[in-house]
């Protein structure tokens, strides 16, 4: 499909009659419950231990449940998702979401809470998935650009300010209460959804060549990304590595990965991936040496640490907004790449940082950091989500989501290994040097024109500029 420029019609051929601004606020809100959960938990480990009677190792798998199916069912989720009716998929999604969290904070026992996480992880995958697609098709085309500014800032804003909220909640009513947090929310844009958005079909069911291709796929990531978690305490794990290898490549050689190797052939969407994946990598590892080398290095305190780290999400929150504004305004693509060199610029600055920076010097460093993540966030999503072919929405939905969650997953495992291999003495500045790569790796897979493919079709507007990459 075409859109013309009035941008009368979404992708899909849906018309689209009115703005639906409340449902683009329900995709922010879960997109910030669902980041919010992937660090939440994490500060009432100690606390579910000595609550479940279990070790320390054994409590980990309360927030490793949940982190591992959302990145490893990402792929087979879109697959299922193109075609599928978006109200019901939103509307069951959330419910599952919320009543898994209700289920988590009543468990009795570790094996009930790591059910129940697991279970949560395989709602938010979808969660995940839908996001993206149901801020694009709430508004017109020529709004996109602010619409996918709010999940987009949200989200990142909900794994930032996880720990800092979860302290409380865990100081003031106990561990249960870290999942107990996300339900009003979920009862909420459950209500909302139902009652706003139109009737366009129902779920069904995949057949079984996609559940066989989703347990390939989920396999290989969920083995790949262990390794990167467990090796950041000790490299031997890499060897577990090789295990992801076999249901990988047989999920590459199956007709699952078509989907995903067609839409990554879509001019414009490989380049937009590697710069969401480097960004991601970039703030993650940013964020993991900035925080440890304060307080081991620094001996700041817990509260100033959090302070002083507070200042990148509060730029990106400032930030977020202006870039949709400025991409429905100037066109994405050079938003999105002025974000992102803001964000290099933050963090080469940061390179240098010594014991005897104050806490001042580092956090300017992180606001512009922050500043340029938010200008880019939603212009990225809206290059990504316009140009991806009208019967591959879910898929392009679920392609850039994996991109971003594994850059996350990268950053710190990475950061961890070159701070190794350069040394107690210069790791911090190896670490904060490949975070600045990364973040400087993006700025040209956004800015600088492709190569465009000789049988694509001309498209006659703005809205999905990607396409011209």
């Amino acid at each position: 499909m075409t859109l013309d420029d009035s941008g009368s019609e979404q992708p899909g051929g849906k018309p689209v009659s009115e703005d639906r601004w409340l449902l683009v606020a329900v995709a922010g809100v879960l997109a910030f419950v669902a980041m919010l959960d992937m660090n939440i938990v994490n500060v009432a480990l100690a606390d579910i231990a000595d609550g479940l009677h279990v070790s320390a190792a054994t409590a980990q798998w309360a927030a490793l449940a949940y982190q591992l199916p959302v990145v490893a069912l990402l792929l087979p989720v879109g697959r299922w998702l193109d075609g599928a009716g978006l109200r019901s998929a939103v509307s069951a999604a959330i419910a599952g979401f919320g009543l898994c969290s209700a289920l988590a904070a009543c468990a009795p026992w570790a094996a009930w809470l790591i059910a129940a996480r697991f279970a949560q992880g395989a709602f938010g995958a979808v969660l995940f998935v839908l996001m993206p697609v149901l801020a694009m098709r709430s508004v017109r085309p020529e709004l996109r650009g602010r619409a996918m500014s709010v999940p987009a800032t949200l989200g990142p804003l909900g794994a930032v300010t996880g720990p800092a909220v979860g302290g409380l909640l865990l100081d003031h009513f106990g561990w249960p209460s870290v999942f107990l947090v996300k339900i009003p929310f979920c009862a909420l844009a459950l209500v909302v959804a139902w009652r706003t958005m139109p009737r366009d079909g129902r779920l069904r069911w995949p057949d079984r060549r996609s559940l066989v291709d989703a347990l390939l796929v989920a396999t290989g990531v969920a083995v790949l990304l262990l390794t990167l978690t467990l090796a950041s305490d000790d490299p031997g794990w890499l060897v577990l590595v090789v295990a992801a290898v076999p249901p990988l490549w047989w999920w590459l050689r199956g007709p699952g990965c078509r989907p995903v190797i067609g839409v990554l052939r879509v001019p414009g969407l490989s380049r937009a991936h590697g710069a969401v994946l480097a960004l991601a990598a970039g703030f993650a590892a940013m964020h993991y040496v900035v925080a440890l080398h304060l307080q081991r290095d620094d001996g700041v305190s817990a509260t100033t640490t959090g302070l002083t780290v507070l200042a990148f999400p509060l730029g990106m929150g400032l930030a977020g907004p202006l870039g949709g504004r400025l991409a429905d305004r100037c066109g994405a693509r050079p938003v999105a790449a002025i974000g992102a060199l803001l964000t290099a610029a933050g963090l080469l600055l940061l390179v240098p940082l010594g014991s005897g920076w104050s806490s001042w010097e580092v956090a300017w460093r992180l606001a512009l950091a922050g500043i340029g993540m938010g200008l880019n966030g939603g212009p990225t999503q809206a290059l990504v989500m316009g140009a991806a072919p009208p019967d591959r929405i879910a898929t392009v939905g679920s392609t850039v989501q994996f991109a971003r969650s594994l850059g996350f997953t990268l950053g710190p495992a990475l950061a961890t290994a070159v701070w190794g291999l350069a040394g107690p003495g210069d790791g911090v500045h190896a670490g904060l040097a490949l975070a600045a790569t990364g973040a400087c790796l993006a700025v040209p897979l956004l800015a600088l024109p492709g190569r465009r493919r000789a049988d694509a079709p001309e498209k006659t507007t703005d809205a999905a500029p990607a396409a011209h990459t």
